[in-house]
């Protein structure tokens, strides 16, 4: 069955265990943020979405950042033929590893609350695990629509 997500107030915001239904992109990613380790209460489609956009646009960014410091000033070994990275690889790296060490936990997060919207134990993440078949059927978890039934995974 097919349910309709529960209408709120254009005025105000849900509570923080409640999810926000056609949340925008600033709103995705500051209940992201505010909500960092919480791994209680639900997440909308519209959350889960455009927090997956915008950090496949950062990291998309910081991948040529770190494309561009490798690439400058690398040097070739005439004699072996290997490259060296250029000096500020390893700086781009550092930024790269913080940047995913960031949003590890609250990513985590917002799957394990995503897939209470679905009235879905978080723990049907670990499928993820399995070669293959495992993510897409957690990719297919998020995709699908919001179970009322998922309210009893609200604080």
């Amino acid at each position: 069955m097919t349910y309709a997500p529960a209408q709120q107030p254009a005025s105000a915001e849900p509570p923080l265990s409640q999810p926000l239904y056609g949340a925008s992109l600033g709103q995705a990613i500051k209940r992201f943020f505010t909500k960092y380790a919480t791994f209680s209460g639900r997440a909308s489609r519209s959350e889960y979405w455009w927090w997956t956009l915008a950090n496949v646009i950062v990291t998309s960014v910081l991948s040529g950042l770190l494309m561009v410091l490798a690439f400058s000033g690398a040097t070739i070994d005439a004699t072996t033929g290997t490259s060296q990275p250029g000096p500020l690889f390893g700086l781009g790296i550092a930024i790269y590893a913080l940047w995913y060490l960031a949003v590890l936990i609250p990513s985590l997060a917002l799957i394990w609350r995503r897939l209470h919207d679905t009235s879905r134990s978080g723990g049907f993440f670990f499928l993820s695990f399995i070669p293959l078949v495992g993510s897409i059927i957690v990719l297919i978890f998020m995709l699908l629509d919001s179970d009322p039934a998922g309210a009893r995974f609200d604080d």
